[in-house]
């Protein structure tokens, strides 16, 4: 019997023990990433700021590039040099831009975006001057190849703009940073119109530098990219500069603590070659060299038609420039034959055309995507470059050149904020870098084209930058990723965008075909072109 009422009293006490109150759990703490605090605290004053000193760093860009176009006749001149030693210097400028695209965007990747943009601008800064003082013509190529190795790094002034800004922003924002190169072009232009023609070459050299100089100091206003600093592991630095943002915008940062994951393996070139990005980074390779050797062709070549008067009805009034010889020195390789203030003018208006398609650029990136708006833009060119070779006026003249270097300015546009946003934190800098190494072999080859087979062959020039224009169109029509609205990777791991699958997708698989093959004329300078059009043949094939 004792045995018999222990029993109800053992359930009764499990039932009490099971009704009593729960211990409270602790409460989850609120966290958030980079992306939503860059969201949270939108667009402000801090914006303006990173958007006038980084974009800045275009006009000390456009300075040192366009400059060896408005030198070109004085140094022809001044060292009595042939078309191919013109086309040299040029060359060797990129060269170095190449090279050094690749290490810089390595080390940006591992060291932080800041650092290689201020030692690029210091780089770049100190060889310039010492161009001024070159005693030969060996000296100004050197210095110059030096002066495109410092150049390079100036890519990293728009990964920092772009790791900043809101998504929404990117796609205005980020075009409008053709002002400033807009700006440098004209800068240099019409110093050129002064300085060449009353202190010299040398001087128009030195002044060139004092942008990039000022630069430098003002660098210090503008923090190192938070994206980057949580990729290393410094949460303390990101949260920081987010915190710094906030108070200048004058708008709060999100709830929480900030976390991200560390990433180890960061700036690999392995990355970008992944079955992933494969094909993107292919792409993407084809197009920026492409866009590139039609721009620094658009920009020599009209420096070459006002220097040589190669279009008929073009003359203008530097026939009267040179008064001495002009028969022979015509028919000599190393002739002189200066600018005129009339060929001055039509540099200036041809330039300002890189800023008249922006609106439409700005409109069809933000509506029609990143991908469909190049793919127009790059047609259109390749239709310009054929109409250049119309017999017309000079008013014609300037106004192909006019539409060319707008067109061509779009394209530049487009594709810089397209591989920005369309590879992650952990190889942003090194993707860009890589594509900025392949898009000067673009620009390498370029001024052969137009200082050297322009002279023999007008149409010819005019029908290999037509066809490589069409290459590049079809090219970036079947990119497999839209970055249209989509916020920027951290790490190549990461899902697959939310975004609408690529037109390619739906095209029959002889499109891959297509677009892998499109890439042979460039197999010359880079051999996986090939390989990746017979393989695209192969699985036809075996497919059919």
């Amino acid at each position: 019997m004792t045995a018999k009422q222990t029993e109800p009293v053992t359930i009764i006490s499990l039932r009490e023990l099971n009704l009593a109150t729960p211990e409270p759990r602790p409460r989850e703490s609120k966290t958030f990433t980079v992306e939503e605090a860059v969201e949270t605290i939108g667009f402000g004053r801090f914006h303006i700021a990173l958007f006038l000193i980084m974009g800045s760093t275009g006009v000390a860009e456009a300075m040192e590039i366009m400059l060896i176009a408005v030198v070109s006749p004085v140094i022809r001149c001044e060292w009595q040099l042939e078309n191919w030693q013109v086309a040299l210097v040029t060359t060797m400028v990129f060269f170095g831009y190449m090279v050094f695209s690749i290490l810089f965007g390595l080390l940006a990747d591992r060291y932080g975006r800041w650092k290689i943009l201020f030692i690029s601008f210091l780089w770049g800064a100190y060889f310039s001057l010492l161009t001024s003082f070159s005693p030969s013509y060996i000296w100004f190529v050197f210095l110059r190849t030096m002066v495109g190795c410092g150049v390079s790094g100036h890519s990293q002034g728009l990964i920092i703009k772009t790791e900043f800004l809101p998504t929404k922003y990117r796609g205005y924002m980020l075009p409008l940073s053709q002002v400033f190169w807009l700006a440098g072009s004209l800068l240099i232009i019409g110093l050129a119109s002064v300085v060449v023609p009353t202190i010299g070459w040398r001087w128009l050299i030195r002044i060139a530098s004092i942008p990039g100089i000022i630069l430098i100091m003002a660098f210090k206003f503008i923090p190192e990219s938070a994206r980057f600093n949580v990729s290393t592991g410094n949460t303390q630095a990101a949260l920081a500069t987010l915190e710094r943002i906030a108070k200048m915008n004058r708008s709060v940062m999100p709830e929480g603590k900030l976390v991200e994951p560390i990433l180890e393996k960061r700036g690999r070139f392995a990355d970008l070659l992944d079955a992933k990005y494969l094909r993107t980074t292919l792409q993407i390779w084809v197009i920026w060299l492409g866009i590139s050797f039609a721009y620094y062709g658009v920009i020599l070549a009209s420096a070459e038609l006002l220097e040589r008067d190669l279009v008929c009805g073009s003359r203008s009034e530097s026939e009267v420039a040179v008064t001495v010889g002009v028969l022979e020195e015509s028919q000599s390789p190393c002739y002189c034959h200066m600018f005129a203030p009339s060929d001055y003018r039509t540099m200036i208006i041809s330039t300002i055309g890189e800023i008249a398609l922006n609106p439409l650029n700005i409109l069809g990136i933000n509506f029609l995507g990143r991908r469909l708006s190049l793919s127009i833009t790059m047609g259109c060119t390749a239709l310009f470059f054929l109409l250049l070779n119309i017999c017309t006026s000079s008013a014609g003249l300037i106004g192909f050149l006019f539409m060319l270097r707008a067109l061509v300015a779009a394209n530049f546009n487009t594709i810089y904020i397209y591989t920005a946003e369309v590879y992650p934190t952990t190889m942003r800098a090194l993707g860009l870098g890589t594509s900025g190494s392949l898009c000067r072999i673009g620009a390498m080859v370029a001024p052969f084209i137009s200082q050297v087979l322009m002279s023999a062959s007008f149409l010819g020039a005019l029908c290999l930058f037509s066809s490589v224009c069409v290459v590049c169109a079809i090219s970036a029509f079947t990119l497999p990723i839209e970055t249209k609205g989509r916020a920027l990777q951290k790490h190549g791991t990461a899902s697959w965008p939310d975004t609408k699958p690529s037109v390619a997708l739906y095209l029959p698989p002889y499109s891959l075909i297509l677009s892998s093959c499109l890439q042979l004329p460039f197999a010359v300078f880079w051999a996986p072109a090939s390989g990746e059009c017979l393989l695209q043949v192969s699985k036809f094939v075996w497919i059919a």
